[in-house]
């Protein structure tokens, strides 16, 4: 009689699969809130340089308009102390800002994000 040999994963195995994608699940959902809180930073710079004679206006007016805006959009993270406005080669807008999520016990991430604009 010639004996049938078994393919596939063992339940073992399964549950070691099972506990690695639900690991990288669960930093998925604790980082990518923070990515689309950024695209939406990136979004009202982005609106912000394209609005005519804004280069200007005094820094604060510029720096309260984006928090204006970043406020209407339900930016989080980002304060006026993360916003420089720098005239050199033209007015740039700067926002550099960093956050901290709990993970797992003492385990945190750190993202950091630096973006710049120069208005038209």
């Amino acid at each position: 009689m010639r004996s049938i040999r078994q393919q596939g994963m063992s339940l073992f195995g399964f549950i070691i699969v099972l506990i690695f994608v639900l690991f990288f699940v669960y930093i998925g959902i604790k980082l990518v809130p923070i990515y689309i809180n950024h695209f939406s930073v990136v979004s009202e710079i982005n609106a912000l340089a394209d609005e005519p004679g804004l280069a200007n206006q005094p820094p604060n007016r510029i720096r309260n308009q984006l928090i204006t805006r970043m406020d209407v959009s339900m930016v989080r993270f980002v304060t006026a102390e993360h916003i420089r406005i720098e005239r050199a080669d033209g007015v740039r807008v700067i926002v550099e800002y960093e956050v901290r999520e709990h993970l797992i016990g003492n385990i945190d991430a750190v993202v950091h994000f630096r973006r710049e604009q120069t208005l038209n």
